[in-house]
């Protein structure tokens, strides 16, 4: 049982923004136990995308919030690095469906665009192939014929006919179940037909090899499961809704960087009255009478509330922080069992010239395909070559790096933790291969030109993110791993419990983090009736 003399007062910390003085809002609401303000609490534990938007939400529901963080800054996989006057996104780069971001500043009232420039992107990306031939993929319409017939004129039919498709699948499961908890399983038998309609059961590269029958073209248009952690030959065919949801929401960049966007979301929290406390590591949801009632920290503080929210990684919320024996579903030796998505090695550097004819996203193809996905998501080696994306985005906003330079972000797909990689030794050896395909493809003199350089492992994932086996996208997005089988937005084991972020309902990607802290309003009461 919890008791007031060994749980700490909810407003035990003040806001503490990056280079803030951590003075709170001038209009916050006074503290709680019956003083002005006092109301009911809620916890988020992580600031992610997904635990960001979940604590504007609940202030919004009428809860007073506080955001747990086990790091020093805000953003988790989007947080920012900075580094000798260079400042890198660590994590997403893409943003689509802004809508979503546009939602939550409205209900606190605000404009986003006051906040954030948010700017489109075009070409949306470049797909360099082993051959050296480009595929520049955008949004518009006959922009894209054209693309298509250039690659293969026979194509071009096809290619309307798998956008017709893409286009139904996101009209019929992101505009229509997104947002839909699934914690019944009659939820799932109302979309069966549609899943079964629609080739759920099928992967992504399958069905769009029924459309296309060009071999580059068909990694043009099944490539995307790769950015929400799955692997294009196995993951369902509903995520091919992916380029018609870039089509019509288009692709995004924030001027500043993605770290913009964390920040305008600080902001709302702290104009709401809530709290976000950094350096505070949540080692176990407590729970009373089969209810959550707040959470236990590394250094043994406690913490009350009446709802707690986890953005930790799903796996671990279920494996690590809850009390032993309550998790049904979701047990520990099932989360060992379940399949988590590969994970990512990320070099970012900075170069000391700029490289114009280089764009914004490069997409930088092996020719070992097909085999390279084998040993990264069945075989799970580390193979000796990879495929690349490279992120530029000096290319839109020179301000991210010192006049004359440019900064730059390179991702390889790779094996998670389950490969037994002992990245301490194998991190720069990777990183001088990453090097290598770089000079021999795009950026020949790039070896002579760096001057600031990182890099982020699958351990990091692990040891930092706290992402179960290293996992960059939490549980690998499978049709037995969807909707109702995927872990549920409101816990069945724990009463008050919830959870959003890349592992729960509808899964990874900006869009569906986002999606999962939508969900929230369907399923967590408001305050006042709590």
């Amino acid at each position: 049982m919890l008791t007031g003399s060994d749980a700490l007062a909810f407003d035990n910390a003040a806001i503490k923004p990056p280079g803030g003085d951590g003075s709170r809002a001038a209009d916050a609401p006074a503290g709680l136990d019956g003083q002005p303000g006092a109301g009911k609490t809620a916890l988020v534990i992580g600031s992610g995308f997904g635990g960001l938007a979940a604590a504007v939400r609940l202030g919004a529901m009428g809860y007073r919030v506080k955001v747990l963080e086990r790091l020093d800054a805000p953003g988790g996989r989007a947080r920012v690095f900075r580094q000798d006057g260079f400042v890198f996104d660590a994590g997403p780069t893409i943003i689509t469906a802004p809508f979503l971001f546009e939602e939550l500043w409205s209900l606190c009232g605000r404009r986003f665009a006051d906040d954030v420039d948010l700017q489109p992107v075009t070409p949306f990306y470049r797909i360099r192939f082993d051959d050296g031939s480009v595929f520049s993929y955008c949004g518009d319409p006959e922009a894209m014929r054209r693309e298509v017939e250039r690659f293969s004129p026979g194509d071009v039919a096809g290619y309307e006919r798998f956008m017709a498709y893409s286009q139904e699948l996101c009209d019929s499961l992101f505009e229509g179940l997104c947002d839909k908890p699934f914690h019944r399983f009659g939820e799932m038998l109302r979309v069966l037909p549609d899943l079964v309609r629609l080739q759920g059961r099928r992967s992504v590269y399958a069905v769009v090899s029924d459309f296309i029958k060009d071999p580059r073209l068909r990694i043009v248009f099944s490539f995307h499961p790769l950015l929400i952690g799955g692997n294009p030959f196995s993951a369902s065919a509903v995520y091919a809704l992916i380029p018609y949801l870039e089509r019509r929401w288009g692709v995004h960049f924030a001027m500043g960087g993605t770290g913009k966007l964390v920040e305008g979301l600080v902001k709302l929290i702290r104009g709401q009255g809530g709290d976000i406390v950094y350096n505070a590591d949540v080692s176990q949801i407590l729970v009373d009478e089969g209810a959550a009632k707040g959470v236990r920290l590394a250094n043994g503080d406690v913490v009350k509330a009446d709802v707690v929210v986890s953005n930790a990684d799903v796996s671990t919320t279920y494996h690590d922080l809850l009390p032993e024996g309550l998790a049904r579903r979701w047990t520990p030796k099932r989360v060992e069992k379940a399949r988590h998505s590969m994970s990512l090695f990320v070099w970012y550097f900075g170069t000391r010239k700029k490289y114009d004819d280089v764009g914004h996203h490069t997409i930088v193809l092996s020719p070992r395909y097909r085999a390279l996905l084998r040993d990264i998501f069945t075989k799970k080696i580390l193979a000796e070559d990879a495929s690349l994306y490279l992120h530029r985005p000096t290319c839109a906003d020179p301000s991210l790096a010192p006049d004359g330079c440019d900064a730059f972000y390179v991702l390889s797909p790779t094996p998670n933790l389950e490969s037994g990689v002992d990245w301490s030794a194998q991190a720069e050896a990777y990183r001088r291969m990453v090097e290598r395909r770089l000079v021999e493809t795009m950026m020949p003199d790039l070896e002579e030109t760096i001057v600031t350089s990182r890099v982020m492992t699958p351990q990091h994932f692990k040891d930092e993110l706290r992402a179960f086996n290293g996992a960059g996208f939490s549980l690998e997005p499978v049709l037995m791993q969807s909707a109702w089988f995927r872990p549920h937005n409101r816990s069945g084991a724990v009463k008050n419990l919830y959870l959003v972020g890349a592992g729960t309902h509808p899964g990874a990607g900006v869009p569906g983090v986002l999606s999962s802290a939508r969900v929230l309003n369907r399923v967590v009461p408001h305050a006042q009736h709590v």
